[in-house]
């Protein structure tokens, strides 16, 4: 994870659009760390954040994980708590003229964001959405699609190998686990699916292929500027 800038309240006055990047505290095989998600997105949004001269906010490092209960280092909280956090972050930049914000979700578990944009009225964008995120599988000539590689596998080990790869374990070129019929996924968890934890193809990743998806991203983020005023 890159570190924040260290940022004093002068650097900040005046800003009109933060970025919040949420991650989550979750396993991701043998190969990840439990903070995959919370690295994935910090790094999606300090180049968001860069590149359009936004607030980069410190991430949300624990949400909604419960599918991924069965395995040790796994922490969640409830999905009240997630919007509570979420939309008490977005009353408090509101009140210092902060009246946009970007929420960067970094873990798939985390559904009700959706609502919570929503429910904001156009003061909230979410990014990447799972058509984007498949757009820059594409793009980066990622092999597999969001369906069949959707926990520490082609995708998420690439990006860590181009933005963190101290954190990469070795092993990650043979956990190949393909996550197969996921219909009961948000009922009965992963566990009934995989063994290791991973549901994909992280043999086939490379930094390239990270670095192309960020780059993707960033190109896609484009679309979302007029919500933002930008």
């Amino acid at each position: 994870m890159s570190p924040l800038p260290p940022e004093t309240t002068d650097d900040v006055r005046g800003a009109a659009v933060a970025v919040l990047p949420v991650g989550s505290l979750e396993q991701h095989g043998p190969h990840l760390p439990l903070t995959t998600d919370t690295l994935i997105a910090c790094a999606v949004a300090s180049r968001i954040a860069h590149d359009h001269g936004f607030w980069l906010l410190p991430p949300v490092t624990v949400s909604c994980s419960h599918e991924h209960a069965a395995w040790p280092g796994t922490v969640s909280i409830s999905v009240t708590t997630l919007v509570a956090v979420v939309q008490d972050v977005a009353a408090s930049l509101r009140a210092s003229g902060v009246g946009r914000l970007v929420l960067v979700n970094g873990h798939g578990g985390n559904h009700v964001l959706a609502n919570v944009v929503q429910q904001a009225g156009g003061s909230m964008v979410l990014f990447p959405t799972y058509g984007e995120w498949q757009e820059a599988r594409v793009a980066a000539d990622v092999r597999t699609s969001n369906d069949e590689d959707m926990h520490a596998g082609e995708l998420e080990t690439s990006i860590l190998l181009c933005t963190a790869p101290e954190v990469v374990r070795p092993g990650y070129e043979t956990a190949d686990s393909p996550p197969g019929d996921l219909r009961h996924l948000l009922s009965l968890g992963l566990a009934p699916y995989t063994e290791s934890g991973v549901a994909g193809h992280p043999s086939l990743a490379s930094p390239e292929k990270g670095r192309a998806v960020l780059d993707a991203l960033a190109r896609a983020f484009q679309v979302h500027l007029p919500l933002l005023g930008s």
